[in-house]
């Protein structure tokens, strides 16, 4: 088991730049591919982006590709979600999601979860 923790979430502006960091804690944090999710009011939880075990591969959602980078530094067992140019339309709680294999980019194969930080953009 992996516990996960969301930092970083904020009100900010149209264009404005957040950093949302996962702290992990538990099992071997480099053993786990990560993803980063995101729900919006009255919608389903969506992927945003994923990456690797080792960080090599990466996958981002059409919707913030370009915007949004994600990373990982496995010597913090830390993961985070760069973004950029935000939009109202990327206000939403944000996850961040451990999985104990490949880097997937559905909600179903994730294995543990945070409690998530509210993101808030304004026009």
């Amino acid at each position: 088991q992996v516990q996960l923790v969301e930092s970083g979430g904020g009100l900010v502006q149209a264009g404005d730049s957040l950093r949302l960091s996962c702290a992990a804690s538990g099992r071997t944090f480099s053993s786990y591919a990560m993803g980063w999710f995101r729900q919006a009011p009255g919608k389903e939880r969506e992927f945003v982006a994923a990456i690797s075990w080792r960080g090599g591969r990466t996958a981002y959602a059409d919707s913030v590709k370009g915007r949004f980078t994600i990373s990982r530094d496995n010597a913090k067992n830390t993961v985070y979600l760069q973004m950029n140019s935000l939009k109202p339309e990327d206000t939403a709680i944000y996850y961040c999601a451990a999985s104990d294999s490949y880097y997937y980019t559905e909600v179903r194969y994730y294995d543990y979860w945070g409690q998530g930080t509210q993101v808030t953009v304004s026009a």
